[in-house]
């Protein structure tokens, strides 16, 4: 193909996804800590999971493979500690240094490129609820289902 190829996890961070990361099948302690914090997470949260395909391609993640010589290079996250290698670490609520992390050459890096705490669609929904309770003084929804039918007589 002579298309440009996709770039996942930029569209993920563009898309609203509120939790990000990148992991793979050979490094299961890794993938294992990515896929808990992703179900842990409270919204949008996608786990890019490269695998090799032994069929075609066994060698195009050798460059990340401990076992054939390669590098498995993790994002190191911001500790919070005030210690100048702090610095240099990764803020995963910084959408900048996700999309920096997103642009590295590919395969890069592994871990979180992204996390936020965003309303999820059911807080949202809960919000609108009790606002129309509470402006309908804690009617239940017999009495509301009767006052929308009588309006519309």
């Amino acid at each position: 193909a002579v298309d440009a190829p996709v770039n996942p996890m930029r569209k993920l961070i563009t898309s609203g996804a509120t939790f990000v990361a990148r992991t793979h099948s050979g490094q299961v302690m890794h993938m294992c800590e990515m896929m808990e914090r992703a179900l842990l997470h409270k919204g949008f949260s996608v786990v890019e999971i490269l695998s090799d395909c032994v069929e075609f391609y066994d060698t195009a993640f050798d460059a990340v493979t401990p076992r054939k010589g390669g590098t498995f290079a993790t994002i190191e996250l911001k500790k919070g500690d005030g210690t100048p290698e702090d610095a240099a670490r990764h803020d995963p609520s910084d959408i900048d240094a996700a999309y920096r992390l997103a642009n590295l050459e590919w395969p890069g890096k592994f871990g979180v490129f992204y996390e936020t705490h965003a309303p999820t669609k059911n807080e949202k929904e809960a919000g609108i609820v009790a606002t129309i309770r509470e402006r309908n003084k804690n009617a239940d929804d017999l009495t509301l289902l009767k006052r929308s039918f009588e309006r519309m007589k």
